[in-house]
């Protein structure tokens, strides 16, 4: 939906609500219903006819755009299809993480071979996804829900999955900002179901530490990537000595 969308959407809602039928607007403005009908269907407004529909409500038109731009839907996930899309083109995917994580396209520009032509472009291709609104004066405003996440074992997770193998864990995290831990046990179902419950409580904890982060400067944030996994396995090595059950 692109802010003129959503911005008549608010319009009608609140007109409807007021008891404003398509017929009482007309005589409102001195239009005959079938042309009131005409301008809400193809979004055909002038900013003085806006301005005279804010006034039936009593508001100013600056309050209605206030209550369109919080009427954006927040998304939880993207399609698979949607997620192919952003696949298909590394830059695009770069892109959508920057997004993600608060960047402007001259943040974005600034750290990465593009041009600001190039930016805008995947830009607005991540705006016709939903994923963002690209808003007046390269402004970028993120449309994802608190809990966004990419589809469990989708294209995108897919992606990094390949990564982590060959770079992410390629290292000796021995650095200030790196820690890695391997534990092995053995632990009862209940033992486990309460280690899974700790395992998301502290993806929450990410989570929130993430969305603090983002009202600092961009200057004194980071990168930091969680990988965190369990589950039973035992090495080839060891399971090869294991004895024949019979």
């Amino acid at each position: 939906m692109t802010e003129a969308q959503r911005l008549i959407a608010v319009f009608k809602q609140l007109l409807k609500r007021k008891g404003y039928t398509y017929r009482m607007i007309g005589k409102s403005i001195g239009l005959s219903e079938t042309s009131v009908k005409r301008m809400f269907s193809k979004g055909t407004f002038t900013l003085d006819r806006l301005v005279q529909f804010a006034s039936l409500l009593d508001m100013t038109l600056a309050e209605i755009a206030e209550q369109a731009s919080h009427a954006v839907p927040s998304i939880r996930t993207l399609t698979e299809a949607q997620e192919k899309e952003i696949t298909a083109e590394p830059a695009l995917l770069l892109i959508a993480a920057c997004a993600l994580n608060g960047w402007t396209p001259a943040q974005i520009t600034a750290t990465y071979k593009f041009t600001k032509a190039e930016c805008i472009k995947h830009l607005l291709k991540l705006d016709r996804l939903g994923f963002i609104t690209l808003l007046p004066g390269d402004r970028v405003r993120l449309n994802v829900a608190r809990d966004f996440d990419w589809l469990p074992h989708g294209p995108i997770q897919s992606f990094f999955r390949k990564q982590e193998k060959h770079e992410f864990l390629a290292s000796d995290f021995a650095g200030e900002r790196e820690k890695l831990f391997f534990l092995f046990g053995m632990l009862t179902p209940a033992a486990t179901m309460r280690l899974q419950t700790q395992l998301a409580k502290l993806r929450e904890e990410f989570s929130e530490l993430h969305r603090e982060s983002m009202s600092s400067p961009f200057e004194q944030r980071g990168g930091a990537c969680l990988l965190v996994a369990q589950r039973e396995w035992e090495p080839r090595s060891f399971a090869a000595l294991r004895r024949e059950k019979g």
